[in-house]
């Protein structure tokens, strides 16, 4: 038996979900592998340097924190309505790549494009390493975030017509 297709509005939420999930374990990599940078190159990570240059006013730091964690969740959460609106059922391998990227497409793209930041070849090494090893977990972890979902959805969506007692 097939697996029913799911339509382009199921496939971005679930793709938007999942990719809210998959920003939640790509910030505890990041945090970790931040940890573990030289002193010298633990200053922000690219989430902040994108809201401290694109945000005009300062803000106080803690409503800049604030700012920069919904905006680093609502742009993983748009980019896996993207790859769930493209391929709802890719592996983790898949969307590792995926992860891989919008990395590219970002900080190689319109990031710099809009003059934001510094294409990412003019960044430090270890720090782009950071952030594309990052970018393998979100993407990882969006995939399986998709499938837990596709899943799930199943099981919710049943309707109590055919079920005993129902």
């Amino acid at each position: 038996m097939s697996k029913p297709k799911l339509g382009l509005g199921s496939r971005l939420v679930i793709g938007g979900i999942a990719g809210f999930v998959g920003t939640l374990a790509m910030t505890a990599a990041m945090r970790r592998m931040h940890q573990k940078l030289p002193a010298e190159e633990r200053y922000p990570l690219t989430p902040r340097e994108i809201i401290d240059s694109a945000g005009g006013e300062a803000l106080p730091d803690e409503a800049t924190k604030d700012v920069t964690t919904a905006a680093h969740f609502a742009y993983g959460a748009a980019s896996g309505s993207l790859l769930g609106a493209i391929s709802p059922r890719t592996g983790p391998a898949g969307g590792a790549l995926a992860g891989v990227g919008i990395w590219l497409a970002s900080y190689m793209g319109w990031i710099p494009a809009a003059r934001i930041l510094k294409p990412a070849t003019e960044h430090p090494r270890r720090r782009n390493l950071l952030m594309i090893g990052a970018h393998l977990v979100w993407g990882a972890a969006t995939a399986l975030s998709m499938r837990e979902l596709r899943q799930a959805r199943e099981t919710m969506g049943r309707s109590r017509q055919g079920c005993a007692g129902g």
